[in-house]
């Protein structure tokens, strides 16, 4: 009896062991296929195209055991970093073509995604995952009508009654946003269902109140650049981008490598995806005002800045915003992936970047993030790139200046705490005496007030004679007081007080 128990045990003990063995080499394997998930497409010595075929090959070997996996971390990778859309889409592709189930398990996967974050309010998230399947098209994983159906049900969405305005903004600029991805496949495919779409945005848009737009922005007045409603800036885009027959030189497409594999593949049509209905308590994104201070004239060194209504402005606009918000809790990692920006070479790159973190700063009514993120940011940036960062921040902040008079208030206190705080960073040296014009103007003029109250931040983190000194002796008006402490019981007459 003794022995068949110590026998029990000795079993039982082994099939624990070995159930905990391969529960232990089922995670190994899971974590390196996330890995090489999440890493395709970044700097290797093989080139991406191969990286993509072997990884397809690695995954379509592991579907029958880690096939929910595969769908949930190839979704989460495309709507989480968008800016590589292109190179999963191109995976889903290669992968539909070897195992058509799979492909249509993960249209199912992808559309029941784009639902829940539509119901929860995740309305990036739901973005991403639009342009996702927009991009499934060029893979030749979706039917272009079948994505124009979806496209239009959106659209009928816009125009519903009874719906904040900000719901109906949000549907249009989820559609508008895709087309660059897949403006193309449409037009030589369904050219005349795309003009259909693209009407009934334009009607739209011009019905449209733009009530908020005064109120959204950082100047009075539109010299010497026009400051655009986000929409009606897009759409301007989109028509551009339409004219140039939908041809763009931004987005890396990947899957044309693969054409002659892809386009044997069979196509998936999307089920009938109706959003849900509003709800009160929903938010949504607010309007915002397009921020430009440069134009092409203002970096006349290397690479053409591109115009205001090309779509190459929006895509890499858009691409360092989603830098800043995946890296904002750590300036140094931020400033250095903002450095990194994967098409540096075509671009004025410190000319964008630091017109999208004045965009994000002085955003209204209130800037993403706290006012100091932007500002640590620019000081990263300033000493990871000593040689361009500061002469670029520099002519940044004389446009700021020249242009103070007309001003929103709220941004003129972010750019009065903003500059205090950088001088603050860079032992207070700035060419003052190119600013001696504004003493001989009236004191409450935008102009004197800066400098005043720049002056009167830099004392906080400073003392006055380091204030008096670093500034020309005709800013002496400019220059706080010493503060000085008050003793109340030492002042004359502090001890005739009577005791009640």
């Amino acid at each position: 009896m003794n022995r068949r128990r110590a026998h029990d045990e000795d079993d039982g003990y082994e099939r624990l062991h070995r159930k905990r063995r391969r529960v232990s080499e089922n995670q190994e394997i899971e974590d390196r296929l996330e890995s090489l998930i999440l890493r395709v497409g970044e700097k290797s010595s093989s080139s991406l195209e191969s990286n993509l075929e072997g990884l397809a090959s690695v995954l379509e070997a592991d579907l029958s055991t880690f096939r929910v996996k595969i769908l949930r971390i190839l979704t989460d990778c495309a709507i989480r970093m968008p800016e590589k859309c292109t190179i999963y889409a191109t995976l889903v592709g290669l992968l539909n073509a070897k195992n058509y189930n799979f492909g249509g398990e993960f249209v199912d996967y992808i559309v029941k995604t784009f639902k829940e974050n539509l119901k929860s309010g995740k309305w990036n998230g739901a973005r991403y995952t639009l342009r996702f399947i927009a991009d499934l098209v060029n893979c030749h994983v979706l039917a272009a009508s079948s994505l124009l159906t979806l496209l239009e049900t959106l659209v009928d969405c816009a125009n519903e009654d009874g719906v904040p305005q900000v719901r109906r903004d949000w549907f249009i600029f989820a559609v508008l946003s895709a087309l660059p991805w897949v403006g193309r496949e449409l037009y030589e495919k369904k050219e005349s269902q795309l003009d259909n779409l693209l009407t009934t945005i334009e009607i739209f848009l011009n019905k449209r109140s733009k009530k908020h737009w005064q109120a959204l922005k950082v100047w009075s007045n539109d010299t010497p650049h026009l400051q655009e409603e986000y929409l009606d800036c897009l759409w301007a885009q989109i028509k551009k981008l339409k004219q140039d027959n939908w041809s763009e030189k931004h987005i890396p497409r990947p899957y044309l490598a693969f054409d002659s594999i892809l386009c044997e593949a069979l196509q998936h049509t999307l089920p009938a995806i109706q959003p849900p209905p509003h709800n009160d308590n929903d938010t949504y994104p607010m309007p915002r005002v397009i921020f430009r201070m440069f134009d092409y004239t203002d970096c006349p060194d290397g690479p053409v800045l591109p115009g205001a209504h090309s779509i190459e402005r929006f895509l890499i606009e858009e691409h360092l915003h989603n830098i800043i918000e995946a890296y904002h809790l750590e300036r140094k990692e931020c400033a250095a992936q903002l450095l990194c920006f994967p098409y540096k070479a075509k671009i004025p790159l410190e000319y964008c970047i630091v017109e999208v973190i004045f965009a994000e700063l002085f955003n209204l009514p209130r800037p993403r993030y706290l006012e100091i993120c932007y500002g640590s940011i620019l000081i990263e940036l300033c000493k990871l790139q000593p040689s361009t960062m500061p002469q670029v921040l520099a002519q940044a902040t004389e446009i700021l200046f020249l242009r103070i008079d007309t001003f929103n208030i709220a941004c003129f206190d972010r750019f009065v705490n903003w500059f205090a705080y950088h001088l603050s960073n860079f032992q207070y040296r700035w060419s003052w005496e190119d600013w001696e014009a504004c003493v001989q103007l009236d004191p409450e003029h935008p102009k004197p007030r800066f400098v005043r109250e720049v002056l009167g931040k830099c004392l906080r983190l400073s003392y006055q004679t380091r204030i008096k000194d670093m500034v020309p002796e005709s800013f002496a008006a400019f220059v706080p007081l010493k503060p000085e402490p008050i003793y109340k019981y030492s002042m004359e007459g502090a001890g005739k007080n009577k005791i009640l």
